[in-house]
């Protein structure tokens, strides 16, 4: 898979971010190499807790904003990934350290369990990027930090520490950079333990209605896709690229 290792432990399937040199920044094969990770851990019978993890000092630090404007004869797959993360009924563990950037970020509050390095450094950029909040993140970062330190997130865009990543709700436990991916998968192995059915519909009655998240995450998308085209998200693209 392009710069997306997958590698199984028993029953936990551990799917990796392996692009270090470029900060573990997602292109669109590794989203389509994210979306085959997924539909085999929810394929796969013997398959029980998915673990996401990043190669490196950083978990994710987003979109590669050079391939996501790149010309390109096929859709953007980010949104068919971001699509399918309500739908995933086996419990997902994450272990970031570092950087967790954009869907780096977002991506966690679909996860069940998350431990974070004392060194984490999550950001929600999208107004800065002239686009907004996507996977649902509109809901569900509200839903576990509140309203108010949701509008520090989201709209002033400020970085938070691992110690407000636990405070807020987003993460478990904040343990030694060097100890992340061995908590990790010390829990994603206790969970595969566990009777699955009970694990899954237990993971489920938490989740609560995935339809509501699945209507906000198409309504995200809408407004996202829309902003991609505007004069705002070309403006902070260009800084982007010409600062690099």
């Amino acid at each position: 898979m392009a710069d997306i290792d997958i590698e199984r432990d028993g029953s936990v399937l551990e799917i990796r971010f392996n692009r270090p040199d470029k900060r573990n920044s997602v292109t669109n094969a590794m989203y389509k190499s994210l979306i085959e990770a997924l539909q085999l851990l929810e394929g796969d019978d013997d398959l029980a807790v998915g673990l996401l993890t990043g190669e490196g000092s950083d978990f994710c630090a987003g979109n590669d904003i050079g391939d996501f404007v790149a010309p390109r004869d096929e859709p953007l797959a980010a949104g068919a990934l971001i699509s399918l993360l309500p739908g995933v009924t086996k419990p997902l563990v994450a272990g970031v350290r570092g950087r967790a950037i954009g869907i780096g970020a977002t991506i966690l509050l679909h996860c069940d369990l998350v431990y974070v390095g004392t060194d984490a450094d999550l950001r929600f950029p999208f107004i800065d990027l002239g686009v907004v909040p996507e996977a649902a993140s509109t809901r569900l970062l509200p839903r576990l930090a509140g309203r108010v330190r949701s509008a520090q997130a989201l709209l002033l865009g400020r970085p938070l520490t691992a110690t407000q990543a636990v405070e807020w709700g987003i993460a478990n436990e904040a343990v030694d950079p060097e100890q992340v991916r061995a908590t990790a998968l010390d829990a994603a192995r206790t969970l595969a333990s566990k009777p699955p059915m009970a694990l899954a519909a237990t993971k489920a009655l938490l989740r609560g209605d995935t339809e509501l998240l699945a209507q906000r995450i198409a309504t995200e998308l809408a407004v996202f896709e829309e902003m991609l085209t505007g004069p705002e998200f070309a403006a902070a693209a260009d800084r982007f690229l010409n600062r690099r």
